[in-house]
C-alpha cells in the first residue's frame, strides 16, 4: 500500500511537524527552570517556527497533501493547526482558492482587490501599500481572528453564516464541502484547546513567550509574501511573482524561493520546482522579469529592484 501521495522526501515535513509540536510543548513546561537567556533563545526559536512552518511546511501541505489517506492528511492539518496557531484548512482555502486564484491583484475599476492579501489592497494610485502598514495590519487582524476563534467554543468552533468569506471559498461540491468545514472546525478546536493547554502548563510561558511570538511569526509571514510580489507585474502571469535562486536557502525551505515558477504551476510538488523554472524558461526570459538576490524575508535589501508594476526596470531607474 502507497503512504505518499507524491514523494518519500516529505517524511522529512513531516518530521519538522512533530518535532515542532514536541519543542512548543518543552518550552512551555521547563519555562520555570529556565535563566533569562535561555527564555530569550526559546522566544526567538518559538517565532522562527512558526514562521517557517506558515511560509514552508503548511504552505507546502495546503498545495500538494503528503499521504494517500485522507485520514492521515487530517491529523497532519490539526498537528499543524496547533503549530501555527491557526487552521490549515482556512489557511488552504484563503491562500490556494483565493490567492493563487488573483494572484496580488490590482483594485478593481472603484472597489477592491480580489485577492484578499494582496499587497495592492490598501494602497494608493496604483501602488503597494507600504510595508509597515501591510505587516501589522495583516498580524493584528489574524491576531484578533484567533481570539475570536477562541471564543467561538460556544458553537463548537463550527463556521458560522457570518464567515462568508471562508463559506464562500469553500467547496461547492457537497460531500467536499463539508469535509472541509468540519476539518476547518477540528483544527479550531485543536489549536484553541492547545493554547488552554500551553496556559495551563504555564500561564508565564503563554503571554509572555507563546503569544508574542505568534505575533512576529504573522508580522514575518507578511514580510515574506510582501517581498514575494512587491514591483511584480501583477498583469502578467509569467512576471506577477519575484523568485530567488539562491542554492542555500532553496535547500533549507524545500525550492521556496521558486515563487515565479510555484505561481505558475501552484500543483506541482516542491521537488518539481527546479523542472517548471525549465519548461517555462524561453517564456520567462522572453520578458523583463524580478529575480531577487537575496530571499524574500530580507527582500528590502534588494534597494535596485525593478518596478515593473509602474513600468520601470532597473536600467531605466
Amino acid at each position: 500500500m502507497t503512504l505518499w501521495k507524491h514523494s518519500r522526501k516529505d517524511a522529512i515535513l513531516v518530521a519538522i511537524t512533530v518535532v515542532q509540536f514536541a519543542t512548543t510543548f518543552t518550552l512551555a513546561s521547563t519555562w520555570d527552570l529556565m535563566s533569562l537567556w535561555g527564555r530569550i533563545a526559546g522566544g526567538v526559536l518559538l517565532t522562527v517556527m512558526m514562521a517557517y512552518n506558515i511560509i514552508v511546511v503548511s504552505h507546502l501541505f495546503t498545495h500538494v497533501p503528503w499521504f494517500v489517506s485522507r485520514k492521515l492528511n487530517a491529523v497532519v492539518s490539526v498537528v499543524n493547526s496547533v503549530n501555527i496557531g491557526q487552521s490549515v484548512q482556512a489557511y488552504e482555502l484563503t491562500h490556494v482558492r483565493n490567492h493563487h486564484r488573483y494572484n496580488n491583484d490590482r483594485p478593481e475599476a472603484g472597489g477592491s482587490t480580489r485577492d484578499r492579501s494582496s499587497t495592492y489592497r490598501n494602497g494608493k494610485d496604483g501602488q503597494h501599500e507600504p510595508l509597515l502598514p501591510y505587516v501589522l495590519r495583516g498580524a493584528v487582524e489574524s491576531t484578533v481572528g484567533r481570539f475570536v476563534e477562541l471564543a467561538a467554543i460556544v458553537r463548537l468552533w463550527r463556521v458560522s453564516a457570518r464567515e462568508t468569506n471562508l463559506l464562500a471559498l469553500a467547496s461547492k461540491k457537497p460531500d467536499r464541502r463539508r469535509r472541509e468545514l468540519r476539518q476547518l472546525q477540528v483544527d479550531r478546536a485543536a489549536h484553541s484547546l492547545a493554547l488552554v493547554g500551553l496556559a495551563v502548563i504555564s500561564w508565564q510561558w503563554t503571554v509572555m513567550v507563546y503569544l508574542p511570538a505568534f505575533f512576529c511569526a504573522l508580522a514575518l509571514v507578511n514580510v515574506q509574501n510582501y517581498y514575494r510580489h512587491y514591483g511584480a507585474n501583477p498583469d502578467s502571469r509569467m512576471t506577477d511573482s519575484v523568485s530567488h535562486y539562491g542554492r542555500f536557502y532553496n535547500l533549507l525551505t524545500f525550492n521556496d524561493g521558486y515563487h515565479q515558477e510555484h505561481h505558475l504551476s501552484p500543483a506541482t510538488h516542491w521537488s518539481q520546482m527546479p523542472a517548471i523554472n525549465a519548461r517555462h524558461q524561453e517564456r520567462l526570459a522572453a520578458q523583463p522579469r524580478i529575480i531577487s538576490p537575496v530571499p524574500a524575508m530580507l527582500g528590502f535589501l534588494d534597494r535596485r529592484r525593478s518596478l515593473l508594476h509602474e513600468g520601470r526596470t532597473q536600467d531605466a531607474s
